[in-house]
């Protein structure tokens, strides 16, 4: 049995708790808890876990007595001195309301094919068993989950190397930083070709991040866990005080939440230089400015369309961005590679140089947008849909890649535009016939996106009139 049958056997088991009103969400939660001990049990590291409250302590246990010593468990592990351990069971709590539905998970976990399990990777099988749950449109929960053939093509683009500090500051169930870290680990034989020094440094220091959601938060420690990655994995808020650890990283690889702060409200730190409700544009300028200025420290983030052409505080934003930076790259992504529908997505490549001016002279788009076939479940996007553009990425002369998705504009032409970065886009072929025109439900979906972006703007303006005048007030006074 691979890992793929084991991870669809243990999402059939969600079926048993139906009758709890458990969500899927809640579900993968509530299988960490229980994985987590039988995986410490098969990788025969349950020294971190406390005697008598190890995986055959819960698996010997039926009925009444199981269900109550399962819920003193969690409360033993979430306040348990290891700091791993007790971020996992923090403020846990089982949502399992039927001994019965509870017995029959653990007796069909502990019945799995693990010794396959383990061949094949741990860390891998509970990485699966997340992606399911993104790909369940129910759940909610993949609603902009980055898909795994997405995340290793950037890692590739970008190359991280062993001994650079990477960082992820919306780090989710951190996919990216293990993605880097198994991109590392396949060039040095899982660091046993290094010394003992650096193998330390990449297993402790390497790789870091933030994660808002606590519930994520927990996967996400789960998921380092299991890929035997110690590095610093926060929960809380990278645009608030508590996300001002992030600096002077090599590489910074991640896809910041879309939408806007709740009710408008501003971020809280204070070394921002825009002041914006845009989430994203907020962690555009945090991840640019978080990079080393030393010309080699570099970052690939997903970003979606109204951040390329977003006016007033988004404009001054991205000359920001492109006078500190080398923004380079620009991919169109295709639509319906997230779960929610209609989103429309790129990743922006740059590095950052040792100056702040005149960084960006040239940026290379490449339209892997128009005229693509309608991804999602049912038609998926696979590594050989970026096949032609990441060949385009690395030859060093762009100019001789003869591809029509292919195109260079000047920072000069991109001026003109007022620093608009909405470029690239080919002729969609679909428009010449009527039946094709564009979906009316979509094009309604993408003027009320804009129409609210506009609302920002106007409020954002209002606001800034208002405390002018309450400055002049003060003045006049």
């Amino acid at each position: 049995m691979n890992n793929q049958e084991i991870v669809q056997k243990l999402w059939n088991l969600c079926n048993v708790l139906r009758d709890d009103g458990i969500t899927y969400h809640q579900y993968v939660t509530e299988l960490t808890y229980l994985l987590f001990l039988k995986m410490m049990k098969e990788q025969q590291s349950e020294a971190v876990i406390p005697e008598g409250y190890r995986w055959d302590n819960l698996f010997e246990k039926e009925g009444l007595e199981l269900k109550a010593f399962y819920q003193h468990l969690l409360l033993e592990l979430g306040s348990n001195e290891n700091e791993r351990l007790r971020l996992i069971y923090s403020d846990s709590s089982t949502s399992i309301s039927e001994p019965k539905n509870l017995e029959k998970i653990i007796k069909s976990i502990d019945a799995l094919d693990w010794y396959n399990a383990k061949e094949e990777g741990l860390g891998d099988l509970y990485e699966g068993l997340l992606e399911k749950n993104a790909s369940e449109t129910k759940s909610g929960a993949g609603q902009y989950f980055t898909p795994r053939v997405l995340i290793d093509t950037i890692v590739q683009l970008v190359d991280p190397k062993v001994g650079e500090r990477c960082n992820d500051p919306a780090a989710g169930t951190f996919g990216f930083m293990i993605a880097a870290d198994r991109y590392l680990k396949i060039k040095t034989d899982d660091y046993f070709d290094l010394d003992p020094k650096d193998a330390e440094f990449q297993k402790k220091e390497a790789f870091t991040g933030m994660e808002l959601v606590k519930d994520t938060h927990r996967l996400a420690l789960m998921n380092a866990l299991l890929h035997n990655m110690e590095g610093r994995m926060e929960h809380g808020d990278s645009l608030s005080s508590n996300g001002k650890w992030m600096k002077d990283f090599d590489v910074i690889l991640t896809n910041p939440p879309f939408g806007t702060k709740k009710g408008g409200e501003r971020v809280s730190r204070d070394d921002l230089t825009f002041d914006t409700s845009n989430k994203q544009l907020n962690f555009l300028q945090l991840i640019y400015n978080a990079l080393n200025a030393d010309g080699k420290a570099r970052a690939a983030v997903v970003l979606p369309d109204n951040v390329l052409f977003e006016s007033g505080v988004g404009a001054q934003i991205r000359r920001d961005l492109m006078n500190k930076c080398n923004l380079h790259t620009i991919l169109r992504l295709p639509t319906g590679i997230f779960y929610a529908q209609g989103v429309k997505t790129n990743v922006l490549f740059f590095t950052r140089e040792k100056t702040d001016q005149g960084n960006t002279k040239d940026v290379w788009v490449y339209d892997l947008r128009t005229n693509m076939p309608s991804f999602g479940k049912k038609n998926q996007l696979t590594m050989a849909h970026f096949k032609d553009f990441m060949k385009a990425y690395v030859t060093e002369d762009r100019s001789k890649i003869n591809d029509e998705r292919w195109n260079k504009f000047t920072r000069e032409e991109i001026a003109k535009k007022n620093d608009s970065l909405d470029i690239g886009l080919i002729a969609d072929d679909s428009l010449s016939s009527l039946d094709n025109l564009p979906d009316p439900i979509e094009s309604a979906k993408e003027v009320t996106l804009k129409l609210q972006q506009a609302m920002e703007l106007l409020n954002e303006v209002v606001r800034e009139l208002r405390e002018t005048e309450e400055i002049q007030v003060k003045i006049d006074g």
